[in-house]
C-alpha cells in the first residue's frame, strides 16, 4: 500500500496533464473531479454509488462539519472516513471561503477571522492553526491551508493587502500541518491575487518558496466570468511547479472544466451536478436541459440510453419529469447520480483523450454537442 503522498505525470498534451495522486488511501486519476461532500456526504447519494460513477475522491467542508457535528466528534467517532463511510482520499476545504461568504458579523485579523455561526448564533475564531485542527481530526488526507478570498471586482491596493495577508496565513498553516499532520497527508497552499497577474505571480512565488506538495487557484470563479477566468489561468498555471497537482477551486460546469484542463489543471470541485440535480438540471452531452419543463412530460427516451449508470439509462424523461413535478425524492435523487455519472465520464473521456494527444478534436467536438463556444 502507498504510505506517503505523490504525484506522477502519464501524458501532456500541450499544457493539459494526465496523470496519477497516490495517497495512502488509494489513487486518484487526473484530471479528476471530486464531488462535494460539504457535511459529510454528497447530498441524495449513497457512497458506493458515489464510488460506482468514478469518483476516487471527495470534498468534504471544515466549516459546516466544524459547527456540526463539530471535529471533535468526528474525531471521537474515528474520523470522516468511518463517519461517512468513505474509504478512499477526502480533500477538505479550510473553511475560510464559507466563513466570509455565509457568516455574519465576521472580523477579519491577522490573527484570523471571528464569526457567527449560520446555525444557532454562537461565536467561533477560524485561524490557520484551528483550521489545520480541525482538519487533522477529520483526518483528511489533502488539506487546505487558511486563506481570504476576496470577491472580484476588488482594487489592486485591498487584493494586494489580502494575498499578503493569504501567503502569512499559508506559513503559519505549513507550520500547524507539520506539528499536527499524520503521515501521507497533504497540505496544499492556495495561489491568490483576484486577476492582477503581478498578485497572482508574486502569491505563487511565495507559496513555491514553502514547498507545498500541491497548489490550489483560489478567488477565480466568484463573478469575473469565464473569459477572464481562462486568462488568470493562461498567465498563472504555466508558472506553477510541474511535477505537483494544481487544483481550481469551485470549478464548475462542464466548459469551465474542460477548457481549465486545457490550462493545465488537474483537479476540480463543484457543487453544480449535486446542486443541480436536486432542482431539476440535468448535465448531458449536448448540454443542460431542465427535466421539469412540460416538452418532456410525454418524452419515452433515457437521458443516456448509451450510458453504463442505471439512473441515466433505466428511467425515461417522462418519468423523471413526474417524479420533479410529484415532489418525489427519487427524481432529485436519480438527477443528482446522472449528473454525478456524466461529469466522472466527462474525465475519463479527457483522460483518454490527453493520453492519446487528441484533445483539441476533443475539445470541438464538445463545443459542436453542447453549443459551448468559449471554451
Amino acid at each position: 500500500m502507498q504510505s506517503e503522498f505523490s504525484f506522477s505525470l502519464h501524458a501532456s498534451d500541450g499544457p493539459a496533464r494526465t496523470g496519477v495522486i497516490s495517497t495512502p488511501r488509494g489513487e486518484i486519476r487526473t484530471p479528476a473531479f471530486m464531488p462535494v461532500g460539504t457535511a459529510g456526504t454528497v447530498k441524495a447519494m449513497l457512497p458506493e454509488h458515489v464510488r460506482a460513477t468514478g469518483a476516487d475522491i471527495v470534498l468534504g467542508n471544515t466549516y459546516h462539519l466544524m459547527l456540526r457535528p463539530t471535529a471533535e466528534r468526528v474525531a471521537a467517532l474515528g474520523g470522516l472516513h468511518k463517519f461517512m463511510n468513505w474509504p478512499r482520499p477526502i480533500l477538505t476545504d479550510s473553511g475560510g471561503f464559507q466563513v466570509m461568504s455565509l457568516s455574519k458579523l465576521r472580523k477579519l485579523t491577522e490573527e484570523g477571522v471571528s464569526f457567527q455561526s449560520h446555525i444557532d448564533g454562537a461565536r467561533h475564531m477560524l485561524t490557520p492553526e484551528r483550521s489545520i485542527e480541525i482538519q487533522c481530526l477529520l483526518g483528511s488526507d489533502i488539506q487546505m491551508q487558511l486563506d481570504e478570498c476576496p470577491a472580484i471586482p476588488i482594487s489592486h491596493e485591498d487584493a494586494k493587502a489580502s494575498m499578503e495577508l493569504s501567503l502569512r496565513w499559508a506559513e503559519r498553516s505549513k507550520r500547524a500541518f507539520e506539528e499536527k499532520s499524520s503521515p501521507g497527508q497533504a497540505l496544499f497552499g492556495i495561489v491568490q491575487g483576484a486577476n492582477y497577474d503581478d498578485l497572482r505571480s508574486k502569491s505563487l512565488e511565495g507559496l513555491a518558496a514553502m514547498d507545498f506538495p500541491g497548489y490550489a487557484i483560489g478567488g477565480l470563479a466568484v463573478g469575473e466570468g469565464r473569459a477572464e477566468m481562462f486568462r488568470v489561468l493562461e498567465v498563472t498555471t504555466p508558472s506553477m511547479p510541474a511535477n505537483r497537482p494544481r487544483y481550481l477551486m469551485g470549478v464548475g460546469k462542464p466548459a469551465d472544466i474542460v477548457g481549465a484542463v486545457a490550462r493545465g489543471i488537474d483537479m476540480f470541485d463543484c457543487v453544480a451536478p449535486t446542486r443541480s440535480g436536486r432542482h431539476g438540471q440535468a448535465w448531458t452531452r449536448k448540454g443542460p436541459l431542465n427535466i421539469k419543463t412540460a416538452r418532456f412530460a410525454d418524452d419515452p427516451e433515457p437521458l443516456d440510453p448509451a450510458s453504463d449508470c442505471r439512473a441515466s439509462r433505466d428511467f425515461s424523461k417522462a418519468y423523471l419529469h413526474h417524479l420533479f413535478r410529484s415532489g418525489e425524492y427519487l427524481g432529485p435523487m436519480l438527477l443528482t447520480w446522472h449528473n454525478l455519472h456524466y461529469y466522472q465520464t466527462l474525465m475519463v473521456d479527457l483522460r483518454a483523450a490527453i493520453a492519446a494527444g487528441r484533445l483539441t478534436a476533443f475539445i470541438e467536438n464538445f463545443k459542436m454537442a453542447t453549443g459551448e463556444t468559449d471554451v
